[in-house]
C-alpha cells in the first residue's frame, strides 16, 4: 500500500512516524521546530492531534473528570486541562502541514470526531489515524472510511471482538488501505507489557499492514517489532524532554529519533529471506576455511599421517571431513611444506 508518496509493506523500510501531541508547549515555532528536528532526523511523516478541549470532555473539576491515579504523569490534572495544554491550535494546522510538505514529509492527523475530520479534509490530510481511546468509536471509524483515504488505527485495550468490530466497519465504510497498530495504552508503558508477538498474529487474524505504537522508553521494542513485521513505527518526538509538556516523559529526543530511524532498517534489512549456504558476499570468505595441508615436506611414496597433515586455514585443500579417509595414503610424487592438498597427490 501506498500514504502519499511513500510505500508501506514488508519489501519497504519501517515507515516511521513522529508523534508531536502537545509537545510544542504551545508555541507554533516550537511547532515548526519540531518538524524541521523530525524531519532531520529521517521520520517519514509528522502526526499531529486535532480536537478542542470542548469536543474531548466536559469542563468539570472533579469526579472522573479529575485523574485520580496517582501513577499517573499528569495525576491531578483535570481532563479539561489536560486537553487544552495538549491540543494544536487548528489555526496553525496549515502552516505545519505546508511546511512538512515542503520538506518531503508526509502530514497528517488523529482526528477525534466529525468536525475534526471535516476540517482535516480541507487540509487534504493523506491519511488519518484513530486513536487507541477513540478505536472502539465505530461511527467516527465510519465516517473516516468514507473519505477513502488509508486509515491507522492504534490497538491499545482493544479485545479480539473489538478489533474484529473496528476492522469490519473501516471496511464497511470503504477504507480499503488499514493499518493496525499494536499500541499499550500506559504512559510510558513497559517493555514487559508490550506483547508485540502479537504482530503477526495481528497480521494473519486481519489481513492487513500492522506496526507499533510505541510508548516505551528507548529505540528497543520498536527495533525488535521490525523482526516480527512490523511496517510502521509511530513514536512521541520532543525536542528535549528537559522541555517539559504532556508527553515529552515519554518521548524521544532528535537523536534518538534519528537512531530509531537506522536501526528500525538495520531490523529490516537483515530480515531478507530464508538461506542456507554462503551468501553472495560470503563467497569470498570461502577461501579461508579449515582444509587439508601438507605441513611436511614429502618424498614420492611417503605415508600420509597426522604428523604431515593438518587441519589449518586457508581453504584452498581437501574438505576436513576426508581427513580419516587419506590417513595411511602414500603420495605419489614430491610434495613441499605448505601445499593443500588434492587427491591428485594421493596413489
Amino acid at each position: 500500500m501506498k500514504i502519499a508518496h511513500k510505500n508501506i509493506g514488508v519489501n519497504h523500510p519501517p515507515f516511521i512516524i513522529a508523534e508531536m501531541s502537545g509537545n510544542h508547549n504551545q508555541s507554533l515555532p516550537k511547532a515548526l521546530q519540531l518538524v524541521d528536528a523530525a524531519h532531520a532526523a529521517g521520520a517519514h511523516a509528522l502526526k499531529l492531534q486535532t480536537y478542542k478541549a470542548d469536543t474531548m470532555t466536559l469542563n468539570i473539576n472533579d469526579r472522573e473528570f479529575r485523574i485520580s491515579d496517582k501513577n499517573s504523569l499528569w495525576f491531578g490534572r483535570t481532563l479539561y486541562d489536560l486537553y487544552e495544554e495538549a491540543s494544536t491550535p487548528w489555526e496553525w494546522h496549515e502552516e505545519i502541514f505546508s511546511y512538512a510538505r515542503s520538506l518531503g514529509m508526509i502530514p497528517f492527523s488523529t482526528p477525534f470526531d466529525s468536525t475534526s475530520v471535516d476540517f482535516l479534509e480541507k487540509l487534504d490530510a493523506p491519511c488519518y489515524k484513530i486513536a487507541s481511546f477513540e478505536n472502539t468509536d465505530v461511527s467516527l471509524i465510519k465516517l473516516v472510511a468514507s473519505t477513502g483515504k488509508p486509515i491507522i488505527i492504534s490497538t491499545g485495550m482493544a479485545t479480539l471482538a473489538e478489533l474484529s468490530e473496528m476492522v469490519q466497519a473501516a471496511r464497511d465504510g470503504g477504507c480499503k488501505d488499514l493499518i493496525l497498530l499494536k499500541c499499550t495504552s500506559t504512559y510510558p508503558s513497559l517493555p514487559i507489557n508490550t506483547n508485540i508477538k502479537t504482530i503477526p498474529h495481528m497480521r494473519e487474524m486481519f489481513g492487513c499492514e500492522v506496526g507499533l505504537s510505541d510508548h516505551t522508553m528507548g529505540v528497543g521494542v520498536s527495533v525488535a517489532s521490525v523482526g516480527l513485521g512490523a511496517t510502521v513505527i509511530e513514536k512521541h518526538f520532543t525536542l528535549a524532554r528537559s522541555d517539559g509538556g504532556v508527553d515529552s516523559a515519554f518521548s524521544l529526543e532528535p537523536h534518538e529519533l534519528n537512531q530509531l530511524v537506522v536501526e528500525t532498517e538495520r531490523a529490516w534489512q537483515a530480515l531478507g529471506a530464508v538461506n542456507y549456504g554462503p551468501t553472495d558476499a560470503e563467497k569470498k570468505s570461502l577461501a579461508f576455511r579449515r582444509t587439508l595441508y601438507i605441513v611436511e615436506d614429502l618424498q614420492e611414496g611417503d605415508i600420509l599421517t597426522s604428523d604431515n597433515v593438518r587441519s589449518i586455514r586457508p581453504g584452498l585443500g581437501l574438505p576436513v571431513k576426508h581427513f580419516d579417509v587419506i590417513l595411511g595414503k602414500k603420495v605419489n610424487r614430491q610434495v613441499i611444506r605448505g601445499t593443500a592438498l588434492h587427491w591428485d597427490l594421493i596413489s
